[in-house]
């Protein structure tokens, strides 16, 4: 096996450099302006002299404010580009994996039996924003191009990069208050987790599609919460609500995604979020 690590240095993608290395599985990363996923021709040069066997693409704009005024380039990088790598894996007999996100759901959430319930890999997607809509449209090119295909969507992810848990640290330090909203509801998940969850799938031929987020559910409120609680950081965190807190751009109010294909396979890793969420804080402070 070799693997082409896109959009290496990204939050996953540092992730995954450092756990492939731990591995010892053979591989390479790219990130811009090296490899520019816009551009067919580059990335099939690289793609031709690197050989791999395998391409995880964690390439992708994921401003999501940013993708609202910046429409042609959230679809050039999030939909067009792998749409070119599912074209280069099918023709070169290669096995893709495209990261995705909860926003390619409409984020209300699915009522049953008078409570909502996270949603599963085959439960209809409704994308509310140009973001959503493009990793949507990435999701569909790579499904119906590429044979040999992993899709995996995510949310609330942080790692080594910038991410809420790093803001909230930060802000803690300059702030006696903080207000965080507290009516979004989902699962923070640790790259650490997702990175695994990736390589144990690369090694199986069980092609589909996944979510992959660590258990549990909260709301950004309760993150915070956790996050200054399990740093032993005295701050007073006022919960409030959405339309209080002034954004472009609709966030998902319930993106809780349920990892059933992979708990279906018995490759379900991933942790409880405190649990990851600890030995996050625990890496940080060291």
């Amino acid at each position: 096996m070799k693997v082409l690590l896109t959009g290496s240095n990204g939050q996953l993608g540092r992730e995954l450099t450092q756990q492939l290395n731990e591995k010892k599985i053979n591989f390479v990363g790219y990130d811009i302006p090296e490899f520019d996923i816009t551009d067919k021709k580059k990335i099939t040069d690289i793609i031709d002299k690197e050989q791999p066997t395998v391409i995880i693409n964690c390439g992708a704009l994921t401003n999501v404010d940013g993708c609202e005024t910046q429409k042609e380039a959230a679809f050039a990088i999030n939909a067009v580009g792998p749409q070119y790598l599912a074209e280069i894996a099918r023709d070169q007999d290669i096995v893709l994996v495209q990261v995705s996100t909860d926003y390619v759901f409409e984020g209300a959430g699915i009522a049953e039996n008078g409570k909502l319930r996270p949603y599963v890999e085959t439960d209809p997607i409704d994308p509310l924003t140009v973001y959503g809509e493009s990793k949507a449209a990435g999701e569909k090119a790579v499904a119906e191009i590429a044979p040999k295909h992993f899709i995996i969507r995510t949310a609330w992810l942080y790692g080594d990069g910038n991410n809420f848990v790093k803001t909230m640290l930060k802000l803690a330090a300059t702030h006696p208050k903080l207000t965080v909203v507290n009516d979004q509801i989902g699962s923070p998940t640790s790259t650490v987790d997702l990175a695994a969850a990736i390589i144990d799938l690369i090694q199986t031929e069980n092609y589909g599609l996944y979510h992959g987020t660590c258990e549990g559910q909260c709301s950004w409120y309760d993150f915070a919460v956790e996050i200054f609680k399990m740093s032993g950081i005295d701050i007073s965190v006022e919960p409030i609500t959405s339309e209080q807190f002034v954004s472009k751009t609709p966030r998902p109010k319930y993106s809780v995604l349920d990892n059933k294909g992979l708990k279906d396979l018995k490759m379900n890793h991933f942790r409880p979020w405190r649990e990851s969420l600890a030995e996050y804080l625990k890496k940080l402070n060291a």
